[in-house]
Protein backbone atom coordinates (compact mmCIF):
# COMPACT_ATOMS: atom_id res chain seq x y z
CA UNK A 1 0.00 0.00 0.00
CA UNK A 2 1.29 3.44 -0.97
CA UNK A 3 -0.19 6.41 0.89
CA UNK A 4 0.32 9.82 -0.70
CA UNK A 5 0.60 12.48 1.97
CA UNK A 6 1.16 16.18 2.62
CA UNK A 7 2.80 17.86 5.57
CA UNK A 8 1.04 21.15 6.32
CA UNK A 9 2.84 23.19 8.99
CA UNK A 10 4.23 26.71 9.15
CA UNK A 11 7.15 25.85 11.50
CA UNK A 12 10.40 24.86 9.71
CA UNK A 13 11.61 22.71 12.62
CA UNK A 14 8.32 20.79 12.77
CA UNK A 15 8.46 20.34 8.99
CA UNK A 16 11.93 18.78 9.21
CA UNK A 17 10.94 16.37 12.00
CA UNK A 18 7.79 15.26 10.21
CA UNK A 19 9.64 14.85 6.93
CA UNK A 20 12.14 12.51 8.62
CA UNK A 21 9.30 10.55 10.21
CA UNK A 22 7.44 10.18 6.91
CA UNK A 23 10.58 9.00 5.14
CA UNK A 24 11.05 6.36 7.85
CA UNK A 25 7.61 4.84 7.06
CA UNK A 26 7.79 2.74 3.86
CA UNK A 27 4.03 3.00 3.20
CA UNK A 28 4.13 6.81 3.03
CA UNK A 29 4.98 8.83 -0.06
CA UNK A 30 5.54 12.52 0.67
CA UNK A 31 4.13 14.68 -2.12
CA UNK A 32 5.05 18.05 -0.66
CA UNK A 33 5.74 20.05 2.51
CA UNK A 34 3.35 23.00 2.65
CA UNK A 35 3.71 26.15 4.71
CA UNK A 36 -0.03 26.75 5.07
CA UNK A 37 -3.45 25.33 4.31
CA UNK A 38 -3.96 27.44 1.18
CA UNK A 39 -0.85 25.95 -0.43
CA UNK A 40 -2.09 22.47 0.49
CA UNK A 41 -5.50 23.20 -1.01
CA UNK A 42 -3.90 24.23 -4.31
CA UNK A 43 -2.02 20.93 -4.52
CA UNK A 44 -5.14 18.93 -3.68
CA UNK A 45 -6.99 20.50 -6.59
CA UNK A 46 -4.56 18.83 -8.96
CA UNK A 47 -3.55 15.64 -7.19
CA UNK A 48 -5.25 13.00 -5.04
CA UNK A 49 -3.91 13.01 -1.49
CA UNK A 50 -4.63 10.14 0.90
CA UNK A 51 -3.37 11.56 4.20
CA UNK A 52 -2.63 14.98 5.71
CA UNK A 53 -0.29 15.70 8.60
CA UNK A 54 -1.89 18.96 9.59
CA UNK A 55 -1.02 21.70 12.07
CA UNK A 56 -3.99 23.53 13.58
CA UNK A 57 -2.74 26.99 14.50
CA UNK A 58 -1.60 28.40 11.14
CA UNK A 59 -1.88 31.86 9.58
CA UNK A 60 -4.85 32.80 7.35
CA UNK A 61 -6.65 29.45 7.71
CA UNK A 62 -6.54 27.06 10.65
CA UNK A 63 -6.19 23.35 10.12
CA UNK A 64 -9.68 22.69 11.46
CA UNK A 65 -11.31 25.29 9.19
CA UNK A 66 -9.29 23.97 6.26
CA UNK A 67 -10.70 20.46 6.76
CA UNK A 68 -14.23 21.87 7.04
CA UNK A 69 -13.77 23.75 3.76
CA UNK A 70 -12.91 20.65 1.70
CA UNK A 71 -15.49 18.94 -0.48
CA UNK A 72 -13.41 15.75 -0.59
CA UNK A 73 -11.67 15.16 2.72
CA UNK A 74 -8.71 12.76 2.87
CA UNK A 75 -7.71 11.14 6.14
CA UNK A 76 -5.90 13.60 8.38
CA UNK A 77 -3.82 13.61 11.55
CA UNK A 78 -3.56 16.82 13.57
CA UNK A 79 -0.12 17.66 14.91
CA UNK A 80 -0.10 20.70 17.17
CA UNK A 81 1.32 22.31 20.30
CA UNK A 82 -2.15 23.20 21.60
CA UNK A 83 -4.00 20.49 23.60
CA UNK A 84 -7.10 22.70 23.95
CA UNK A 85 -8.05 21.97 20.34
CA UNK A 86 -8.25 18.20 20.91
CA UNK A 87 -12.03 17.90 21.31
CA UNK A 88 -12.76 20.00 18.23
CA UNK A 89 -10.16 18.03 16.33
CA UNK A 90 -11.87 14.73 16.98
CA UNK A 91 -15.30 16.23 16.24
CA UNK A 92 -14.17 16.73 12.63
CA UNK A 93 -13.16 13.05 12.53
CA UNK A 94 -9.38 13.28 12.77
CA UNK A 95 -7.59 9.94 12.67
CA UNK A 96 -5.44 11.07 15.59
CA UNK A 97 -4.32 14.16 17.51
CA UNK A 98 -0.61 14.44 18.29
CA UNK A 99 1.02 16.98 20.59
CA UNK A 100 4.41 18.47 19.75
CA UNK A 101 7.11 17.38 20.26
CA UNK A 102 5.92 14.09 18.81
CA UNK A 103 7.96 10.93 19.51
CA UNK A 104 8.37 8.71 16.46
CA UNK A 105 6.63 5.80 18.23
CA UNK A 106 3.51 7.94 18.69
CA UNK A 107 3.68 9.12 15.06
CA UNK A 108 3.93 5.53 13.86
CA UNK A 109 0.90 4.55 15.94
CA UNK A 110 -1.13 7.33 14.28
CA UNK A 111 -0.03 6.15 10.83
CA UNK A 112 -1.12 2.61 11.70
CA UNK A 113 -4.56 3.96 12.61
CA UNK A 114 -4.80 5.67 9.24
CA UNK A 115 -3.83 2.44 7.47
CA UNK A 116 -6.48 0.53 9.44
CA UNK A 117 -9.14 3.03 8.35
CA UNK A 118 -8.14 2.56 4.72
CA UNK A 119 -8.35 -1.21 5.09
CA UNK A 120 -11.76 -0.93 6.74
CA UNK A 121 -13.08 0.99 3.73
CA UNK A 122 -12.24 -2.00 1.54
CA UNK A 123 -14.58 -4.15 3.65
CA UNK A 124 -17.53 -1.88 2.79
CA UNK A 125 -18.61 -1.73 -0.84
CA UNK A 126 -21.68 -0.35 -2.56
CA UNK A 127 -23.19 -2.28 -5.45
CA UNK A 128 -25.16 0.59 -6.97
CA UNK A 129 -28.14 -1.80 -7.04
CA UNK A 130 -29.84 -0.96 -3.75
CA UNK A 131 -27.58 -2.72 -1.28
CA UNK A 132 -24.25 -2.52 0.48
CA UNK A 133 -21.82 -5.34 1.25
CA UNK A 134 -20.30 -5.35 4.73
CA UNK A 135 -18.09 -7.69 6.72
CA UNK A 136 -19.22 -8.76 10.20
CA UNK A 137 -18.53 -11.87 12.28
CA UNK A 138 -16.06 -13.03 9.61
CA UNK A 139 -18.89 -13.17 7.09
CA UNK A 140 -19.86 -10.93 4.16
CA UNK A 141 -23.42 -9.67 4.44
CA UNK A 142 -25.61 -8.15 1.78
CA UNK A 143 -27.57 -5.33 3.43
CA UNK A 144 -30.54 -4.00 1.48
CA UNK A 145 -30.92 -0.24 1.86
CA UNK A 146 -34.67 -0.56 2.38
CA UNK A 147 -34.14 -2.99 5.26
CA UNK A 148 -31.64 -0.78 7.08
CA UNK A 149 -33.26 1.29 9.84
CA UNK A 150 -30.29 3.22 11.21
CA UNK A 151 -26.61 3.09 12.12
CA UNK A 152 -25.00 3.68 15.51
CA UNK A 153 -21.34 4.59 16.05
CA UNK A 154 -19.70 2.51 18.78
CA UNK A 155 -16.02 3.38 19.08
CA UNK A 156 -14.14 1.72 16.22
CA UNK A 157 -17.31 -0.06 15.10
CA UNK A 158 -20.71 0.78 13.64
CA UNK A 159 -23.82 -1.18 14.55
CA UNK A 160 -26.29 -1.78 11.70
CA UNK A 161 -29.93 -1.99 12.83
CA UNK A 162 -31.92 -3.94 10.25
CA UNK A 163 -35.54 -5.04 10.13
CA UNK A 164 -34.60 -8.54 11.27
CA UNK A 165 -31.12 -8.38 12.83
CA UNK A 166 -28.17 -6.29 14.02
CA UNK A 167 -24.62 -6.35 12.63
CA UNK A 168 -21.42 -4.98 14.14
CA UNK A 169 -19.12 -3.69 11.41
CA UNK A 170 -15.57 -2.38 11.90
CA UNK A 171 -15.23 1.17 10.57
CA UNK A 172 -16.35 4.74 11.08
CA UNK A 173 -19.81 6.20 10.70
CA UNK A 174 -18.47 8.77 8.25
CA UNK A 175 -16.92 6.17 5.94
CA UNK A 176 -20.08 4.06 5.86
CA UNK A 177 -22.34 7.09 5.34
CA UNK A 178 -20.30 7.98 2.25
CA UNK A 179 -21.29 4.59 0.78
CA UNK A 180 -25.04 5.10 1.31
CA UNK A 181 -27.55 6.99 -0.88
CA UNK A 182 -27.40 10.58 0.37
CA UNK A 183 -31.11 11.24 -0.25
CA UNK A 184 -32.13 8.23 1.84
CA UNK A 185 -29.68 8.23 4.76
CA UNK A 186 -29.05 11.25 6.95
CA UNK A 187 -26.94 12.01 10.00
CA UNK A 188 -29.05 13.25 12.92
CA UNK A 189 -26.47 12.99 15.70
CA UNK A 190 -22.71 12.48 15.96
CA UNK A 191 -23.48 8.83 16.77
CA UNK A 192 -26.50 8.11 14.53
CA UNK A 193 -27.46 7.94 10.86
CA UNK A 194 -31.09 7.16 9.96
CA UNK A 195 -32.94 5.87 6.93
CA UNK A 196 -35.39 8.71 6.32
CA UNK A 197 -37.88 6.30 4.73
CA UNK A 198 -38.08 4.37 8.01
CA UNK A 199 -38.94 7.32 10.27
CA UNK A 200 -42.38 6.83 11.89
CA UNK A 201 -42.57 10.08 13.82
CA UNK A 202 -40.58 12.69 15.76
CA UNK A 203 -41.43 13.60 19.33
CA UNK A 204 -39.36 16.33 20.95
CA UNK A 205 -35.75 15.43 20.28
CA UNK A 206 -36.43 11.74 19.66
CA UNK A 207 -36.92 9.97 16.32
CA UNK A 208 -39.03 6.81 16.19
CA UNK A 209 -38.04 4.02 13.78
CA UNK A 210 -39.85 0.70 14.16
CA UNK A 211 -39.43 -0.26 17.85
CA UNK A 212 -36.44 2.03 18.38
CA UNK A 213 -36.15 5.65 19.53
CA UNK A 214 -32.94 7.62 18.96
CA UNK A 215 -31.98 11.26 19.63
CA UNK A 216 -31.64 14.04 17.08
CA UNK A 217 -29.16 16.74 18.10
CA UNK A 218 -29.57 20.49 17.63
CA UNK A 219 -26.59 20.49 15.26
CA UNK A 220 -28.42 18.33 12.69
CA UNK A 221 -32.08 19.02 13.53
CA UNK A 222 -32.80 21.81 11.02
CA UNK A 223 -31.19 20.04 8.05
CA UNK A 224 -32.82 16.76 9.04
CA UNK A 225 -36.28 18.34 9.00
CA UNK A 226 -35.60 19.83 5.57
CA UNK A 227 -34.58 16.43 4.20
CA UNK A 228 -37.53 14.75 5.85
CA UNK A 229 -39.94 17.20 4.20
CA UNK A 230 -38.31 16.65 0.81
CA UNK A 231 -38.77 12.88 1.13
CA UNK A 232 -42.50 13.17 1.80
Amino acid sequence: MTIKCLIVDDEPLAQDVLKDYVEACPELKLVKVCNDALEAGEIMRNETIDLLFLDINMPRLTGINFVKSLSHIPLFIFITAYPEFAIEGFEVDAVDYLLKPVPFERFRKAVNRAIKRMEDKKDITTSGLGHILVKADRKNYRVEFDKLLFLEAMGDYVRFYLDDKKLMVHGTLKDILNKLPEKQFFRIHKSYVVNIRKVSYIEGNMVKLSDEKIPVSLTYREEFFKELNKSN
